[in-house]
């Protein structure tokens, strides 16, 4: 349940995981999670990260999973401004975590203002973003590290994405018309890894048309002429959507926290 919060930021982010002092360091690397959304297909009172599934918010199994991480130096999770979602305080707050009400009335806008949020906080713009949907909450931190592993050597960057299994029908009034060819077809998934400064100018370039044509952080660097790297992901790593994935995602995470425990 949504209850008010005056403060939705930590009183003391820790500038000094974000703020690099050598310039010529190797790139870093930093999730952004785009935390703004309402989730109107979800079908919740709430938006749809809140909703509490396995003993806590949607939300918070995903920045646990991320926390995982051994290489992220810092993470953003941006909010809309007025958040007044009850967040986790002290040790059940993840520390690599810091939050920001800088949201927007879209993804793109979202993503572009948190990584105008994490220059300011010192993060470079040669240092790789890592851009995570708060709904897709079955991350887990093997997949993070093959990302980054294929990626980090990687000109652009990349996404985790999964080539299309089934067919795929072309709809004209609610029947199939055409069936399309699955060839060279994926699902796109995140995280989406790319460079702070290129990913923030492609972005940039769509502002002035309220970033149209901006679905995810791979269609903006497509725009802007570049080609990101396919990484497989994984089924389990899907976005909770529809009412009925909730159970669905309920159901994995509570047989891998039996499995650990």
């Amino acid at each position: 349940m949504r209850t008010a919060n005056p403060s939705p930021q930590p009183a003391s982010p820790d500038a000094a995981r974000f703020a690099c002092a050598d310039p010529a360091a190797p790139a870093r690397y930093f999730a952004l999670v785009p935390c703004a959304g309402s989730g109107s297909r979800a079908g919740t009172a709430q938006p749809k990260q809140y909703q509490v599934i396995a003993g806590q918010a949607l939300v918070m199994h995903t920045l646990h999973a991320l926390a995982g991480v051994a290489r992220l130096h810092g993470g953003l999770v941006v909010l809309t401004p007025g958040d007044d979602f009850a967040w986790p305080v002290g040790a059940q707050w993840p520390g690599l975590f810091v939050r920001q009400d800088c949201g927007g009335a879209t993804r793109a806008q979202t993503v572009f203002q948190g990584l105008t949020a994490l220059a300011a906080l010192g993060v470079r713009d040669t240092d790789w973003v890592l851009v995570h949907d708060a709904a897709r909450c079955l991350i887990t931190p093997p997949m993070v590290d093959a990302l980054i592993d294929a990626c980090a050597d990687d000109p652009v960057g990349g996404l985790l994405a999964l080539p299309l299994p089934d067919t795929l029908k072309q709809e004209v009034g609610g029947r199939s018309h055409t069936t399309v060819p699955r060839a060279h077809k994926w699902l796109a998934q995140t995280p989406q890894m790319f460079r702070l400064g290129a990913l923030r100018e492609a972005l940039a370039a769509k502002r002035g048309d309220g970033f149209a044509g901006i679905t995810d952080e791979a269609s903006a660097m497509e725009l802007a002429g570049h080609a990101p790297l396919l990484v497989a992901g994984s089924a389990h790593n899907f976005k909770v959507t529809y009412p009925q994935d909730f159970a669905l995602a309920a159901a994995v995470l509570e047989q891998v926290y039996h499995e650990g425990t």
